[in-house]
């Protein structure tokens, strides 16, 4: 009879015990059914659209011909102008990037043509796509490099003093680019930016009646600083 007791007894035991391991088994499976979709909402904040707005410094390479003309030179206007570039992240390290600006470009004679002073002056529109690759190891540092194209349109281009019918050609041309991003949060940012841009257009100009002809070799420089935003 005594063996029969405690037998039930250990029998209630571990169906007490197999109850309690089941409560809890429910608890845990309602709290993990219960939690937030953590990866879901990190991915809908994450917009692949990005804006820049620079203050832009363009520095030219200062040099050029005239066909024909041993010695000849030519030099550029440096200026500093307000610019806009729209990224779109097609992963988290590889991105296209669109800048948008206008500046322009006083161009004078120079080497053994300087006494001929200023030829004229062109307004350029130097759309330029690159693809970069962005380093994403070192938290809110976000370095980049990039490659690609631009297309330099000029246009309202005036011949000065002897100078007349200023023609600079439209140019399909090359760009390297380095930066980097420093984020204050998910949305806003710093950004510091060098662009090379490889753009030695043909030029034309008649100076007292003689047509002149040659290639401006302006291959600027776009060192640029502003804001980023991250959508």
């Amino acid at each position: 009879m005594t063996k029969n007791r405690m037998e039930r007894a250990r029998i209630a035991m571990l169906a007490a015990g197999l109850m309690l391991l089941g409560n809890q088994a429910l608890a845990a499976d309602l709290e993990e059914r219960m939690a937030p979709p953590e990866a879901a909402t990190d991915l809908a904040a994450q917009s692949p659209w990005q804006i820049r707005v620079r203050g832009l410094g363009v520095i030219t390479e200062d040099s050029g011909f005239v066909n024909g003309i041993a010695g000849s030179d030519l030099s550029y206007s440096n200026t500093v102008v307000p610019e806009l570039d729209i990224s779109y992240f097609f992963t988290d390290n590889i991105a296209a990037e669109l800048i948008l600006g206008t500046t322009y470009a006083n161009v004078k004679a120079d080497g053994a043509i300087a006494g001929l002073g200023k030829v004229g002056k062109t307004w350029l529109l130097p759309p330029t796509l690159t693809l970069q690759y962005h380093f994403t190891d070192f938290g809110a540092f976000k370095p980049y490099v990039g490659a690609g194209v631009n297309y330099t349109l000029f246009y309202n281009q005036s011949g000065s003093g002897a100078f007349s019918n200023l023609d600079v050609e439209n140019k399909l041309g090359g760009a390297l680019q380095v930066g980097f991003d420093y984020m204050i949060d998910d949305h806003w940012g710093v950004n510091f930016d060098v662009k090379k841009l490889f753009l030695e257009p043909k030029w034309k100009v008649d100076l007292n009646g003689t047509s002149l002809s040659g290639k401006a070799k302006l291959n600027p420089w776009l060192i640029g600083t502003g804001v980023t935003y991250r959508f």
